[in-house]
């Protein structure tokens, strides 16, 4: 049996994430449109029912200490999970809500386009996305599964492979027909864009065409969507997934060079932690997910 003390209600959870996020209990009032002294009475009550203080009163200011700090974080999260459980509740009443956390740009560009298939499929499944770049704990987030590149590494959660990286060279119409690019060593002498994620993306390249890295310079982004931008913008050549290469080749905004679809260290995985194994919405995903994958590998060059 829960223990009621220690299960303050809403209002008083939401005053005290707002005052912590904003550090000023007038920006938290006009977040949850109540008054000031609303709010200080709220917090009040809050540290009278856990027995303990969160705040230092400053010159009419409330001041977290670090049990505040600390304990909004946690609030925070929590808050979240009612959040997204609420929204699963009036979206999807039939149950069957399967949150991901995906990359960016795959998310946008491969999964997404993919997703009302799937949808259509399983009308009583509902999937709620968020972007994320890194690896996070599960146990502190409120993600089912998640969907990630790199290798076989992720601790403590199960891993279904999607398929290996596959990249091709990419320019734009105009930079093409400036610049000869027809063999290994013509390439090494024009600009190339870098991703910082993907650090190996150009050695392995190079050695999948049979030839040696080059030193070539070139502008470093931190997205996928800011590589495919500088290629259109005829900034230089962009190394780009095949998923993402096809797309702009067969609307005519690159073009590629030398061979495509050169396979590079990483693959695609989704992972899910232990405890969702019998999550039915999970299965359903990863089932066709498999059939997906195993489909759009075939068909790449």
């Amino acid at each position: 049996m829960r223990q009621r003390r220690f299960l303050p209600s809403i209002k008083l959870l939401l005053a005290l994430d707002a005052v912590v996020r904003h550090g000023s209990v007038t920006e938290a009032a006009a977040e949850l449109d109540l008054t000031q002294s609303t709010v200080s009475r709220l917090i009040l009550s809050l540290e009278e029912q856990l027995g303990k203080q969160l705040f230092s009163r400053e010159h009419r200011r409330l001041i977290p200490n670090a049990a505040a700090i600390s304990y909004q974080r946690d609030v925070a999260r929590a808050l979240d999970m009612v959040q997204r459980a609420s929204m699963s509740v009036v979206t999807n009443p039939d149950g069957g809500t399967l949150s991901l956390a995906v990359l960016p740009t795959f998310a946008t560009r491969w999964l997404g386009p993919r997703l009302p298939e799937f949808l259509n499929a399983h009308p009583g499944i509902a999937i709620n996305m968020s972007t994320r770049i890194g690896r996070f704990d599960f146990s502190s987030e409120v993600f089912d599964a998640a969907i990630y590149f790199g290798d076989q590494d992720w601790s403590d959660v199960h891993h279904l492979k999607l398929f290996d990286e596959t990249v091709t060279a990419c320019v734009s119409p105009e930079f093409a027909a400036a610049h000869r690019m027809e063999t290994l060593h013509e390439l090494s002498n024009v600009p190339m864009i870098h991703l910082e994620s993907r650090s190996s993306f150009w050695a392995d390249w190079f050695q999948g065409q049979g030839g040696q890295p080059t030193g070539a310079g070139g502008m470093l982004v931190d997205q996928f969507s800011m590589v495919i931008q500088a290629a259109i913008s005829g900034l230089g050549v962009a190394l780009l997934p095949n998923y993402l290469a096809q797309i702009e080749i067969s609307e005519g905004r690159l073009v590629p060079v030398l061979k495509q679809g050169v396979s590079v260290r990483g693959a695609y995985w989704l992972v899910w932690p232990k405890e969702k194994n019998d999550n039915i919405a999970l299965k359903a995903f990863c089932n066709w997910l498999t059939d997906q994958s195993t489909v759009f590998y075939a068909c790449q060059p």
